[in-house]
């Protein structure tokens, strides 16, 4: 109990939260959605799953996947207009308490800024804010690869974004909050880090967390 007090306790004090997005901001994992609308589903969950374990380097499985959908542009314009992503429940409160209280909300994710930006839009957050990978295309809009230099493109970038951020804004606390491997480990240099259930557990990461929770409305409350 006095470990989630001290958690709450930075999150009050906190100058800005980072999100992870897939299955915490939003309900599902974006590459496997994106793989599903392509037709590659079932070749790329497990993939995912072991990336997302800590059992698989991130940027190697981000390339296999990628290297198996090959989406083209014009695939994801259609996804963002035909099955945009879900935002999870009370996350959009949750922003909307968090900017209530001069507090920086930021989207840091290992999914692609393309399919994150609506969501961003969506929750009033400026695309400033988003860190997440870029697709590349060649000039008739087919697959050519993805941005290496990004630093959410492997692992510890997260930590990185969020060091970043304390640099440059000089912030004296951050929060990140995910349900992933690669959130958790990104504190330190976060301040403390929220874990969360609400879409899917993953057991890592539930019995590392000092505070885990299983539903937004849970943080909005400490606020």
């Amino acid at each position: 109990m006095y470990l989630s007090e001290s958690v709450k306790n930075f999150l009050k004090r906190a100058d800005a939260v980072c999100f992870d997005v897939d299955s915490t901001v939003c309900t599902g994992e974006g590459i496997d959605d994106l793989a599903e609308f392509c037709g590659k589903g079932n070749q790329v969950k497990e993939m995912t799953s072991q990336a997302m374990s800590g059992s698989l380097d991130y940027r190697e499985a981000l390339r296999l996947r990628l290297d198996l959908i090959k989406p083209h542009l014009n695939q994801i314009e259609d996804m963002n207009l035909k099955k945009p992503a879900k935002i999870t429940p009370n996350f959009k409160e949750l922003v909307e308490s968090l900017r209530s209280k001069n507090k920086k909300c930021y989207l840091v994710s290992g999914g692609f800024d393309c399919l994150i930006y609506p969501v961003a839009d969506i929750l009033g957050i400026p695309r400033c804010n988003v860190f997440a990978n870029r697709l590349q295309f060649h000039q008739d809009g087919s697959y050519s690869g993805f941005d290496e230099s990004q630093p959410t493109s492997s692992t510890g970038g997260k930590a990185a974004v969020i060091q970043n951020l304390k640099d440059s804004f000089d912030y004296s606390v951050v929060i990140m909050v995910g349900d992933g491997v690669t959130d958790l480990e990104a504190c330190p240099p976060a301040d403390a880090f929220i874990g969360f259930g609400g879409n899917v557990v993953r057991e890592t990461v539930k019995s590392k967390a000092c505070w885990f929770v299983m539903d937004f409305q849970e943080i909005i409350r400490v606020l």
